[in-house]
């Protein structure tokens, strides 16, 4: 290739296919018109050099994934993981005759001058995710004090060889695998940050810089390639919210952090939120549970009763209204296993009290105090399971094509309630001395407990009327409707608004289905002499034939309902089965009458005969 100075004329092109990937124009030269060599081109930029056409290519995102997912890291088995790391090494250290000694162990090193092959990058690649897979091993199985120590140092070595894996893919890679190989590099780096807790805002800038990378790359590329650009945003996304709660600039909440966590993200919030709760319960003495206060010694049950109440804050704050009802029920989940965690420190307490009556008393009085505000929470998840099934009780086919909620299965939703609001009262009511609050509290649920019986009498009815009993499901209906009108009566002065508008409308559906029910089984009363004179007109005194049933199968040439009448539960006549017997034809019988008449010659000249020895003719 000519240089400037020489006389022959040089023309310029400019490809602008690599600006999409890192914003450089690529310009090649042609000489005298003639396409130039496809091995040399000029890139400009700050450092301008001559670049190889066969440069290596290497996808860094879908090799990682394929051999994550295939080897462990579905089920989070870093252990399997590692190992597969181990055997690859061997054996691309083996086909590439890259050995290290026979004897006496011979480090060498990979450098620039190297990497001939794409599987060089492929050794400094698995020596990366090993020492990665070893540290998240250690860290998933629990660390000490030394252990730790020993799992920092394999971060930083997959530091070390993450760097090395982007600087030699920068220079003997093309575009995309020097992007892919950076943003590797960077989620190493922030990885290792996040884990020292040293330097957070260096971990989410290095965080950031690999979401960065990666919503660029997902703008090119196959549909395949964009996804997972996009999977690997939302591990790095928790991370990065994570990191700005940690520096004060996020507005999530704790369960929203850990519900989107991985792996490394998870261990990391649990040891934050139990810190932070072991802080917050040492100022925690008491328990009030209405208007009464029961001291708090065990710092476990402290922490476990302040963690159930955050959650509890979390239902109760003014994003609840917005979040899916899934979410919910695993904070009802996580609340349960708080308190429950609470009850067993109190027993534990208890059966090592002796018999000091002060703190048996205290004891036994926090047990209850728990255990009420356990079946409160009991009975808010079984309302929210109701309000869940009566949504898709209202419609007639859903959306996600979903299973319709049955009235039976209401049924049993409100006699969970009503069993769970005679054990609150019962508890409640169990102490000898009850103040105001508890008599009112006493007195709420039991008329709570009444509505309930309302709500499971009306759906009661609902199910006598699919199955067509009129009778049943007036009866019912009737009194759902005593019960809600006694109830309301006992809530005229209550502040609950909410509960009595509910209780209103109850008794005005419960009105309009039981004139449903009336005039139904009126209009079914009217039919039924109808009915009875046209089966006695299609009697005859003749033939005492029944009606033979038509299958689908036999009439498939008209056009004839093989479903049955509407509002009969009667089967589908598709075809008959078993099938009928149809008559076979038999063989016919074959009579060999000359047999017996046949007279057949002697056959005994020809039979083989026996040598008898001369002992043997005398004894036979």
């Amino acid at each position: 290739m000519s240089k400037a100075g020489d006389q022959q004329s040089a023309d310029m092109e400019v490809d602008l296919s690599a600006a999409a990937a890192e914003e450089k124009p690529v310009v090649r030269f042609s000489i005298n018109g003639e396409q130039p060599s496809p091995h040399l081109v000029w890139r400009s930029g700050p450092v301008a050099r001559f670049l190889d056409r066969s440069c290596l290519s290497l996808a860094v995102l879908e090799l990682m994934r394929e051999a994550q997912m295939q080897h462990g890291l579905r089920q989070s088995d870093y252990t399997r993981y590692r190992r597969y790391c181990s055997a690859r090494l061997r054996r691309l250290y083996k086909s590439l005759k890259f050995l290290h000694g026979r004897g006496k162990y011979t480090r060498r090193n990979i450098t620039e001058s190297t990497v001939t092959d794409v599987r060089y990058l492929h050794i400094v690649f698995y020596m990366a995710e090993r020492a990665w897979s070893h540290a998240m091993e250690k860290k998933t199985a629990g660390t000490n004090a030394q252990q730790r120590i020993y799992m920092l140092g394999r971060f930083r070595k997959a530091v070390k060889w993450a760097s090395l894996f982007s600087q030699l893919c920068s220079l003997k890679g093309d575009s995309r695998t020097s992007l892919e190989a950076e943003a590797y590099a960077s989620y190493m780096k922030g990885a290792l940050f996040f884990e020292q807790d040293k330097n957070i805002e260096a971990a989410m800038i290095n965080f950031k810089n690999t979401r960065a990378v990666y919503e660029e790359l997902g703008k090119y590329g196959s549909i395949e390639n964009q996804l997972l650009c996009r999977q690997h945003i939302e591990e790095v996304e928790p991370m990065i919210d994570f990191c700005s709660h940690k520096l004060g600039g996020s507005s999530l909440q704790a369960h929203e952090l850990l519900d989107n966590a991985n792996d490394l993200l998870k261990a990391k919030m649990e040891a934050v939120l139990s810190e932070t709760r072991s802080q917050q319960a040492a100022s925690m003495t008491e328990f009030n549970w209405l208007g009464r206060r029961f001291p708090i010694t065990n710092a476990k049950t402290r922490v476990s009763i302040l963690k159930a109440q955050q959650l509890e804050k979390d239902l109760t704050g003014p994003a609840t209204e917005s979040m899916a009802a899934d979410k919910r029920l695993g904070i009802f989940d996580k609340i349960f296993s708080a308190y429950h965690d609470a009850r067993s420190c109190i027993r534990n307490d208890l059966a090592s009290a002796g018999s000091a009556e002060n703190i048996r008393d205290d004891l036994n009085g926090l047990d209850k105090a728990v255990s009420a505000v356990l079946g409160l929470r009991t009975i808010e998840r079984n309302q929210l399971l109701v309000s869940i099934a009566k949504s898709k009780f209202a419609k007639h086919r859903d959306e996600k094509n979903e299973r319709i909620t049955k009235p039976e299965e209401l049924v049993r939703l409100y006699d969970l309630l009503i069993q769970n609001t005679t054990d609150l009262t019962d508890l409640v009511s169990s102490g000898r001395n009850k103040n105001e609050e508890e008599n009112s509290f006493i007195h709420d649920y039991e008329i709570k407990g009444m509505a309930f019986r309302a709500e499971r009498c009306f759906f009661l009815a609902k199910s006598y009327s699919s199955a067509g009993k009129r009778a049943e499901a007036y009866a019912l209906f009737c009194h759902a409707r005593t019960l809600t009108d006694s109830a309301l009566q006992q809530l005229a002065n209550s502040p609950d608004k909410a509960l009595i508008q509910e209780l209103k409308s109850l008794s005005d559906n419960c009105r309009s289905n039981s004139c449903i029910e009336h005039a139904t089984s009126i209009m079914e009363e009217e039919n039924v002499p109808s009915e009875l004179s046209k089966g006695v007109s299609t009697m005859s005194l003749g033939d005492d034939k029944t009606k033979e049933n038509k299958y689908l199968l036999d009439m498939l040439q008209s056009y004839e309902s093989a479903i049955g009448e509407q509002n009969t539960k009667g089967p589908c006549r598709i075809t008959q089965f078993p099938p009928p017997f149809q008559a076979v034809p038999c063989n016919p019988i074959v009579l060999d009458m000359a047999y017996n008449a046949i007279e057949f010659p002697s056959l005994e000249n020809r039979m083989k005969k026996e040598k008898k020895g001369l002992l043997s003719r005398f004894w036979g």
